[in-house]
C-alpha cells in the first residue's frame, strides 16, 4: 500500500530535523575540541603539558634534577628569553625561575604563551604554582617585563618507570599573538600582580 503524502512529509521533516541536530552537534564539538583537549592535557600532563598545581608537595627527595629553560616567539616583534639557562632543584622542592619579554613593536600587543616539557613523560609531574602562561599578557611598545615561574617536580617522578632514570627536564615556552588584538584597551602585563618592570 503506498505511503500517504502526509506520512511521507512527516517522515521527511523528522529526517531533516535529525540531520540538523547532528550537524549542529558536530559543529559544536569541533569548536569545543581545542579547549577540552587543552584542559585534558593540563589535568593529566598528557603530551608533555605542564599541570597547574594548588600547593607544593610536603615531601622533598634527596635527589637533584637539572631544569633547562627554553623560549621562543611566533609572529611577534618580541624578544623573549629565560633569565637563567639551567637550575638545580631537588625533586619535591619549589623552584623559582624568570623569563624576560621585550616588545620591540610600535604598539601594545597581547600574546599568549604555550608550554611543554621534555621528556614528555615528565609532564605528569612537572607542575606550576604561578606562571605568566596562565593568562594573556599585554606588553606596551618598548616595554620589558620579567615574569616569574614557580614550579616543582612531584616526588612520583622518581618512581615512575618512564622518568625515574631521567636527570634533566626542559621547560619550553612559545609566545604567539592572541587572535583578537585589543591591546590598547587592556592594562599592561604585570608579574605576580605587581607593577610591570618597564625598561629592564
Amino acid at each position: 500500500m503506498p505511503t500517504a503524502p502526509s506520512s511521507l512529509a512527516r517522515r521527511n521533516v523528522r529526517i531533516a530535523a535529525i540531520c540538523g541536530v547532528v550537524l549542529f552537534g558536530m559543529v559544536g564539538a569541533a569548536y569545543a575540541a581545542v579547549p577540552l583537549y587543552r584542559a585534558f592535557c593540563q589535568l593529566t600532563g598528557f603530551d608533555g603539558t605542564i599541570r597547574k598545581a594548588e600547593a607544593a608537595p610536603s615531601k622533598v627527595l634527596d635527589r637533584t634534577l637539572t631544569i633547562r629553560f627554553d623560549a621562543n616567539v611566533r609572529d611577534l616583534p618580541w624578544d623573549f628569553k629565560p633569565s637563567q639557562v639551567t637550575q638545580q632543584v631537588k625533586i619535591g622542592a619549589t623552584g623559582l625561575a624568570f623569563y624576560k619579554v621585550t616588545n620591540h613593536g610600535k604598539q601594545a600587543i597581547t600574546g599568549r604563551a604555550s608550554y611543554n616539557v621534555v621528556p614528555e613523560a615528565a609532564g605528569a609531574y612537572f607542575q606550576k604554582l604561578e606562571c605568566f602562561c596562565f593568562s594573556d599578557q599585554t606588553i606596551q611598545p618598548g616595554q620589558s617585563v620579567e615574569f616569574p615561574v614557580v614550579y616543582f617536580v612531584d616526588p612520583q617522578f622518581a618512581t615512575d618507570f618512564e622518568t625515574k632514570g631521567k636527570t634533566e627536564v626542559t621547560l619550553s615556552y612559545t609566545f604567539f599573538p592572541v587572535e583578537s588584538q585589543q591591546a590598547n584597551a587592556l592594562a599592561p602585563a604585570s608579574p605576580l600582580g605587581g607593577a610591570a618592570k618597564a625598561g629592564l
